[in-house]
């Protein structure tokens, strides 16, 4: 999906009737258009110049479509969306009657009636069920409006992680109070619900507006729900549910043009990564070494960190003190990797033999599959070319009437048939593969990482720290003047290698020195 800005996508379901009036509605071939035509009304005269003609360009009309055909137009791609960070919000909007709940619920009495809600969640877990390489954590909330009143709620916490929001919306009915002939509390519910279909209708006409700069979100609990879904970073799908009869021409244009307007606006999609605060900040950069391979990584807290003790001094330690030079690092590593790393190098070599394994049957799985393709193609190709030659000469008929195969034509439609099965199996196989290489991958730079990370803290305390500083970290953290003035003081003398020891007495001769001096 594209992060760049797109109209909302805009459906049209007609609700089959036995009364469908075919000379006011038509749907064309193209399955996008829609004409309505309506008589004009005689009592204004000669001369009316009414409109009785309308065209409607839409994404799609559904007209005698099942339930499973509409979530597959309407919802999957919404739906799956929500798995790559995308929100994605899907609504009906339409007069009381005309199919909303029916298409946004379904039927309880037939399986096969299910609306996209029920799919959509059906959906939802066979896709976590399938991605086993992932984590996932799905919140279900229901939010509902009525008489101005909502209740809510939602939770979410993780360290790291990409979050997506689908919003199932059934408006209310919108029709008239002068059609309905509501009374009492029933007619004080249909004025709050046409007054927040109101307020949603001037929230689409200003997004829809380039020049306004304000949009009135605030105006209704529902404009303020819808928010994300208006003009924000949101797929956005509405079926606009109308009813096929001639008596309802009014309703079914208002809802029409609603669907029209509702066009116009524009969405910017885009994921939803979030990094917590706490995570991101205990990341550390892992320096470049020449000859090593090392790369920038992420460096997990070491032990000394998260206890406030220093280790115990490893055997390169105690084999020399420190020299006026520390060795270079590329030598270091190869020490550390025999003695204290061993483990880890262990751990990092056996992940890089499974990754290359992987990758390497990844390769071949490519190249089955492109060979199968290409066969596939020549096939297909074979088989096009001898039916069209057969039709040119004439084929045989059986007595039934039926065209008999002849035997090189049934060769070929089955070698296309196993070439067939033969494509799904590897392809099956290759995406099963590419997800072990890639988690694979995930395992190797999480061990290359620390392995680098504890070098670099093993390197410090084997050659950087200097005796005395390390008896004293060995007892327990330091603390503000536990660490002699003039031992801290070779923390900066043991980088200056490249002056002799008078030039390091006569440097320090002239340091003024701060009143305390800490180590932590």
């Amino acid at each position: 999906m594209s992060s760049q800005a797109s109209p909302v996508k805009v459906y049209i379901r007609i609700r089959p009737t036995a009364n469908f009036a075919h000379e006011i509605i038509e749907c064309l071939p193209d399955q996008q258009t829609l004409k309505v035509r309506s008589r004009k009304d005689s009592k204004k005269g000669k001369r009316n110049n009414q409109l009785n003609s309308w065209v409607f360009q839409l994404n799609g009309v559904l007209h005698n479509v099942s339930q499973e055909d509409t979530y597959d137009r309407v919802a999957r791609s919404v739906v799956l969306g929500a798995f790559g960070g995308y929100n994605g919000t899907i609504m009906c909007f339409g007069q009381t009657g005309a199919g909303k709940t029916y298409t946004m619920t379904g039927a309880a009495e037939t399986y096969k009636q299910r609306g996209i809600i029920p799919r959509a969640l059906q959906e939802v877990f066979q896709e976590v069920e399938q991605r086993a390489d992932h984590t996932f954590s799905v919140h279900l909330s229901f939010l509902e409006i009525y008489n101005e009143t909502m209740s809510r709620s939602r939770t979410l916490s993780d360290a790291k992680y990409i979050t997506s929001k689908l919003n199932l919306v059934d408006l209310a009915g919108s029709e008239r109070l002068s059609k309905t002939g509501s009374e009492g509390q029933v007619q004080t519910e249909a004025m709050y619900i046409n007054k927040s279909l109101s307020f949603l209708e001037q929230v689409i006409l200003a997004l829809a507006d380039s020049r306004r700069e304000h949009v009135p979100f605030r105006q209704s609990k529902l404009t303020h729900a819808l928010k994300d879904s208006l003009g924000g970073n949101c797929n956005t799908v509405l079926v606009a549910n109308i009813y096929g009869e001639a008596a309802q021409i009014e309703e079914t244009l208002s809802t029409l043009r609603f669907a029209t307007r509702m066009k116009c606006v524009q969405t910017k999609p885009s994921i939803n990564e979030h990094v917590d605060p706490v995570v991101q900040g205990s990341v550390c950069a892992v320096g470049e070494v020449e000859s090593c391979g090392y790369g920038l990584g992420l460096a997990n807290s070491s032990q000394r960190h998260q206890r406030g003790v220093s280790p115990k001094p490893s055997k390169a330690r105690k084999d020399k003190q420190i020299s006026s030079s520390p060795p270079p690092k590329a030598e270091a590593f190869e020490d550390f990797k025999a003695e204290r790393g061993s483990e880890i190098n262990r751990i990092l070599k056996e992940n890089k033999a499974v990754l290359s394994e992987r990758t390497a049957r990844l390769r071949t799985l490519t190249d089955v599959i492109n060979a199968t393709k290409r066969d596939l193609d020549y096939i297909t190709y074979e088989l096009r070319q001898f039916r069209e030659q057969k039709q040119s000469q004439g084929q045989f008929v059986s007595a039934e009437g039926e065209p008999v195969l002849e035997e090189a034509e049934l060769s070929l439609v089955m070698q296309l048939k196993e070439l067939k099965n033969r494509y799904r199996q590897a392809y099956e196989e290759f995406r099963s593969t590419k997800t072990e290489v890639s988690y694979c991958q995930h395992l190797v730079n999480q061990c290359r990482t620390r392995l680098l990370t504890e070098f670099e803290s093993w390197y410090n305390e084997s050659f950087l720290l200097p005796d005395e500083v390390l008896s004293v970290l060995e007892t327990g953290p330091a603390r503000p003047g536990h660490i002699p003035v003039d031992k801290a003081l070779t923390l900066r003398g043991s980088r200056q290698v490249s002056q002799s020891p008078e030039s390091v007495r006569g440097s320090r001769s002239k340091t003024k020195l701060p009143p305390i001096l800490s180590v932590i």
